[in-house]
């Protein structure tokens, strides 16, 4: 083998190697654009009204594709219109433009894991074609899930029958 065919292999090895690396990070870059804005928007509790009423975290269901064992979920108050007196969504509801809903995703020590995010936004080139821009990042904002792919992983679980314009917390949590 040369020299010249020596270095060349070599050389793209080195390259797949650092590719290998560089790319599982990438779900862990600080987001930007729709992704920064929802996460930024999703940060804060305040403004929110919980699922029942209730802040506690509730143990994960059966039919959450969540690896995580607990969680909460929370509406902003254009998502909250929809919401029962007893906080629960209502039978055919389908939430308004604007609505914010955040599932926070906790680890079985009980510290924060994930938010998993549906925003209301059909104007935006990331939204679905039922107007949800889908968002999903972990507890220090690094995206696992872009608002680019359109809730591709999430929306089969969420299109279940009984969820409520892909929302399943009446079903999970009764």
């Amino acid at each position: 083998m040369t020299i010249f065919k020596s270095f060349k292999l070599i050389t793209s090895a080195a390259l797949f190697l650092i590719v290998a690396i560089q790319l599982p990070s990438c779900k862990n870059d600080p987001p930007d654009g729709i992704d920064s804005q929802m996460y930024e928007m999703g940060r804060s509790e305040s403004g929110f009204i919980w699922y029942k009423n209730s802040s506690a975290q509730l143990n994960s269901s059966g039919l959450t594709g969540h690896s995580e064992p607990k969680q909460r979920t929370r509406y902003n108050m254009t998502a909250a219109s929809v919401l029962t007196s007893e906080y629960k969504i209502m039978e055919g509801a389908v939430f308004p433009n604007g609505s914010l809903i955040v599932k926070e995703l906790y680890k079985s020590n009980g510290n924060l894991s994930t938010l998993a995010m549906l925003y209301k936004k059909p104007d935006a080139p990331e939204a679905d074609a039922d107007g949800w821009v889908w968002g999903y990042f972990n507890e220090k904002g690094g995206v696992r899930a872009s608002a680019s792919e359109k809730g591709s992983q999430c929306r089969s679980c969420h299109s279940q029958t009984g969820a409520i314009d892909f929302n399943l917390m009446n079903l999970a949590h009764p």
